[in-house]
């Protein structure tokens, strides 16, 4: 396909939704997708899910997670596997391999009206390039503090040219969506062009308080009035679990009766296993599973300063968990101190394993915050999310195409 052919048929296209309002081809490319239990991989299902449902049509490009994975063909959505490779330390995911030329074919036969990058690796790096190439609108998602994980992992040196990296890669769409707006004006600040809030939702049909389990309780070794204080999320350095289980301990040591409860897996699992043997350890869950490990607590501790947003922060208090957690991502904008959860300043430990142990000893704080949880984040329906989304990737075809016929006008 020569290149005005490729102008022609995106006018074509963008006139086409623009006048009928159809559904949209939608080309999504990432590196995690379930089964693989994260939060961008759970999330982003969710999302699809909610397109597919309006009739849009998803051409799904991910790594191939092993031997025997084969590609999903049914009824709009459409699956592509890529070549990739295992992550150090974290066998069970993959980083896709560059595509460029594979992509690009793909897209001049099967030509998407936009392509939406959700990870920034090298096949989110190739289908940028495939993309451009193609002069195909391009958003993105900035799901994840790369450059901050860097000094969890011994490679601090590399912080700077990680965020060099993720600004070019994202200001070379034509959208980058967020989750929130704090989010929103870090990236501004730090130079993101085009920067555009699109909130997460929670599914507040499967996380109920409903689903506490009193045998759950009971297979712990706790009592209804001893308190579990739970933890959901990878077991990795970037996540701060040191802190996590400091205030635990230091509630522990006024409320012996009180219980850890650690939910998830990860390369630091191990290591807080031999450190904190009288633990609860209870591996990785999902689904209905999941839900019910939430609901079988009574408070949620998050101490990490890397998040995007958290979703595991929406989904506790869906659960009807009060949260402690710093003042930053999700917890900024959901979280308020003595409502539903208790805030300290990014970084003042002192003050998180305070907020911590006050929200372990006072049943009566604890119990209120409980009751109101839930309700906070009942606005945060996955409905209303997708259709935020579906109108932004919808506005961004149609500016692509005016700023095109814009220049092309000069």
């Amino acid at each position: 396909m020569r290149p005005d052919d490729a102008d022609d048929e995106l006018a074509f296209t963008v006139e086409r939704l623009h006048a009928a309002d159809e559904p949209l081809r939608i080309a999504v490319v990432t590196e995690t997708y379930p089964p693989e239990i994260n939060g961008v991989a759970m999330s982003l299902k969710r999302m699809l899910d909610g397109l597919l449902a309006r009739g849009h049509r998803i051409q799904l490009i991910r790594p191939r997670q092993h031997a025997d994975d084969t590609a999903m063909q049914s009824g709009a959505l459409h699956e592509v596997l890529a070549r990739g490779m295992p992550i150090p330390r974290y066998g069970t995911l993959r980083v896709g391999l560059p595509a460029k030329q594979k992509l690009a074919r793909l897209w001049a036969v099967e030509r998407p009206d936009l392509v939406h990058l959700v990870t920034e690796g090298p096949l989110g790096w190739s289908a940028m390039a495939g993309a451009r190439k193609l002069k195909l609108p391009v958003t993105s998602d900035f799901r994840t503090n790369f450059d901050a994980y860097s000094a969890h992992y011994g490679i601090r040196w590399l912080k700077r040219p990680i965020s060099a990296y993720l600004r070019r890669f994202h200001n070379m769409g034509h959208e980058t969506f967020v989750p929130t707006r704090a989010m929103q004006t870090q990236l501004i600040d730090c130079g993101y062009r085009n920067v555009e809030v699109v909130a997460r939702g929670v599914d507040t049909r499967l996380f109920s308080p409903q689903r506490r389990s009193a045998a759950l309780r009971t297979a712990w070794g706790v009592g209804e009035r001893d308190p579990v204080v739970a933890f959901v999320s990878r077991l990795a350095p970037e996540k701060n679990l040191d802190l996590v289980a400091r205030a635990f301990e230091a509630l522990r040591a006024q409320r012996p009766q009180a219980r850890m409860l650690w939910v998830g897996d990860g390369p630091a699992r191990e290591s807080l296993a031999r450190q904190y043997p009288h633990h609860l350890f209870a591996g990785m869950r999902s689904g209905d599973d999941l839900a019910t490990h939430y609901a079988s607590a009574d408070l949620f501790l998050f101490g990490s300063l890397t998040e995007t947003f958290g979703n595991v922060l929406t989904e506790a208090l869906a659960s009807g968990l009060p949260v402690v957690s710093y003042k930053q991502a999700a917890a900024a904008e959901l979280v308020v101190p003595e409502h539903n959860g208790l805030l300290a300043q990014p970084g003042d430990e002192n003050t998180f394993i305070a907020q911590a142990v006050r929200a372990g000893l006072d049943d009566d704080l604890r119990a209120g915050m409980a009751k109101r949880a839930r309700a906070s984040v009942e606005q945060l329906g996955w409905d209303s999310v997708v259709d935020a989304f579906a109108a932004r990737l919808r506005a961004t075809v149609l500016n692509a195409e005016a700023l095109r016929s814009a220049r092309s006008r000069r």
